[in-house]
């Protein structure tokens, strides 16, 4: 009985060959990757200690940097809040402190006048002495309160400063009472101390509203200081 022929080598099928997804086949040759290393020396233990030890710490140094950093900006922002109320509360002082100086100075100039009265008019005849040298006549008018004794010194100060001119004294109801007016009919002036009290609390008040705005601040840290 005659056997079949035996199939050649060329037509039998290599062996199956095992995949795995990080088998690579290359023809006939299969690379294989190196398998993870199990063991490891007493050096290799120590230098992965020490590599990881390394690396926490400069995890830590690096998060303490940080918490730092955050720290220190809470704190600037923290000062510069306190600055600035401590500007406004500066400001506030200084505004405090004027406005006492101002009331003292109204009351001390209200007694100076009250025992001396005539003293403002004597001062303004001699500073407009020139104005009014070569007048014919100067007329002052005054409080009821204060004719006598500010016509007693006025005629005293004229006569000091040569005025030939005539001198009238009057008096005048709607002058306070230690108010007064000079008119030499080429010139007036006059004088309120309600009136100059007055003007010198809004420019005073408007001062101190400019100094607000653009008064020098007390020095802050920079918002980037570090």
């Amino acid at each position: 009985m005659n056997q079949p022929p035996l199939p050649s080598s060329a037509s039998i099928a290599s062996p199956p060959r095992k995949f795995t997804f990080d088998t690579v086949f290359d023809g006939d040759r299969v690379i294989v990757p190196p398998k993870p290393k199990t063991a490891f020396t007493a050096q290799e233990v120590e230098e992965a200690r020490a590599e990881g030890f390394a690396e926490g710490q400069r995890t830590v140094v690096a998060k303490a940097e940080a918490d730092a950093a955050a720290a220190l900006a809470e704190a600037v922002r923290a000062i510069r809040d306190a600055m600035t109320a401590l500007s406004a509360l500066a400001h506030e002082h200084r505004a405090g402190a004027a406005r006492l100086a101002m009331a003292t100075g109204r009351r001390i100039a209200d007694a100076a006048l009250d025992l001396f009265p005539e003293g403002p008019a004597v001062a303004a005849l001699d500073a407009l002495a020139r104005e009014v040298e070569a007048q014919p006549r100067l007329i002052v008018r005054t409080s009821a309160a204060r004719l006598t004794r500010l016509e007693a010194a006025l005629t005293q100060a004229s006569e000091a400063a040569g005025f030939t001119g005539r001198l009238v004294v009057k008096t005048d109801p709607n002058l306070a009472d230690a108010a007064f007016t000079f008119d030499w009919g080429e010139g007036r002036a006059a004088f309120d101390p309600e009136a100059a009290a007055e003007r010198i609390a809004v420019a005073l008040e408007e001062a101190l509203s400019a100094e607000g705005l653009h008064a020098e601040p007390l020095p802050i840290p920079p918002e980037d200081l570090r």
